[in-house]
């Protein structure tokens, strides 16, 4: 077969870094040559595709990258292909701006287009696909947001460095009796903060779905210094409302782009340690948590998602977003996927073995009795562990048969 009648892939990679980017990439190049295809790169995210920004995809140049961070292709969660502003809602991409990009796949003669990337960047490839531009999606966030899949990549990754901080802070907070409080990502859930603290070993979990109030952290804090815990470790997601109901910001709303997260874990910090007279120390992880290597399982994840994308090609089936069904590989219309976030369940399973551990998510003053079929006295739970009965919480206990 000549070069002119090879059949050829594009690949993208959307909006912010994330570990196992990389593999992606590795696997669906490595998938698509052997299946005689030509790979081409796409630099910037969708910028690369509107201005025809490319680099050839070979076994060369992606070998050696499985384990590495970020992306080869460079990505950009800003510009003319922003689907996500302001108030959140997705707005629709300029029709010029489609029309050059269906030029522009035309004149590569591409066979199918992978866009590798979370709600937003997804949403763009939805449009592309009403457009008739054949798109598959891969789907993408360190915040596990994503409908209809288990589990995206980068979240296993994320998880480990804030899990690792939580280690790291917990010999701190021993050693000098105080308050840690760690704020990591997750603008709309807290699946973060929620793995993290359960891996972590975390008191004290505050995320965007459940209510919280200063009072019933502060009662945690003082209901572990009366059985001789005195320090307590705090994880909070970015996008944890205050008790007031307002999100914490680091600028004014923009019409560009999504606003930035960030601030509440210092305010909750300051509140404690005003409250209790406790020290009390605030630790931000940031972007920590997108850089570094994947995890096992991210890669592992990853390079399954990258080889079942060419499948989806050579299967005709565009418009349609791969998931995570354990331990299957399959996929939906990417317009399932990006019509709702998955967030945490406040009655699910980790959040019940969270509480069944005394863990508090600022909704009580004290220890819940997460099993209903476990009957549990205050009295009891109290006497046991030397705690008055003023810093439990009585609703959920129950002595009767």
């Amino acid at each position: 077969m000549s070069l002119e009648q090879r059949r050829k892939i594009g690949i993208l990679t959307g909006g912010g870094d994330c570990p196992g980017l990389n593999a992606v990439i590795r696997a669906a190049t490595k998938s698509a040559i052997f299946l005689g295809y030509e790979v081409i790169g796409f630099r910037r995210g969708y910028e690369g595709l509107a201005d025809l920004n490319t680099m050839p995809l070979t076994l060369e140049n992606t070998a050696n990258i499985l384990n590495v961070g970020g992306t080869i292709l460079g990505s950009t969660n800003r510009g003319r292909f922003s689907a996500k502003v302001g108030n959140e809602e997705t707005r629709r991409i300029d029709a010029d701006l489609i029309q050059l990009v269906q030029h522009n796949v035309a004149q590569l003669h591409l066979d199918g287009l992978i866009c590798i990337g979370g709600d937003g960047s997804l949403a763009i490839a939805q449009q592309f696909f009403e457009a008739g531009i054949p798109v598959v999606g891969v789907p993408k966030t360190i915040d596990n947001d994503l409908g209809c899949t288990a589990f995206t990549f980068g979240f296993d990754s994320a998880v480990a460095c804030a899990a690792n901080a939580l280690d790291r802070l917990h010999t701190t907070a021993a050693s000098h009796e105080r308050v840690m409080v760690l704020e990591v990502m997750g603008r709309h859930a807290g699946w973060i903060a929620l793995h993290a603290g359960l891996a972590g070993g975390g008191d004290v979990i505050l995320i965007p779905e459940i209510e919280w109030s200063f009072d019933n952290v502060c009662a945690k804090v003082l209901q572990r210094q009366q059985m001789g815990k005195r320090y307590t470790l705090i994880v909070v997601a970015e996008g944890a409302k205050l008790p007031g109901g307002e999100m914490v910001t680091l600028d004014a709303v923009s019409q560009q782009r999504q606003v930035r997260l960030g601030g509440i874990g210092q305010i909750i910090a300051d509140e404690i340690q005003q409250r209790l007279e406790t020290e009390t120390r605030c630790v931000v992880l940031g972007h920590l948590q997108r850089g570094g290597q994947p995890t096992y399982f991210d890669r592992c994840l990853s390079t399954q998602f990258g080889a079942h994308a060419i499948r989806l090609i050579e299967e005709k089936r565009f418009g349609e977003m791969l998931l995570y069904d354990p331990p299957e590989i399959r996929s939906t219309p990417i317009t399932e996927a990006i019509k709702r976030l998955s967030t945490v369940d406040p009655q699910g399973a980790a959040v019940e073995a969270a509480r069944a551990m005394a863990v508090s998510f600022g909704d009580s003053p004290g220890y819940q009795n997460p099993f209903p079929k476990s009957k549990v006295s205050a009295e009891t739970f109290a006497e046991k562990y030397n705690v008055s009965l003023s810093a439990l919480s009585t609703s959920r206990f129950d002595d009767s048969e």
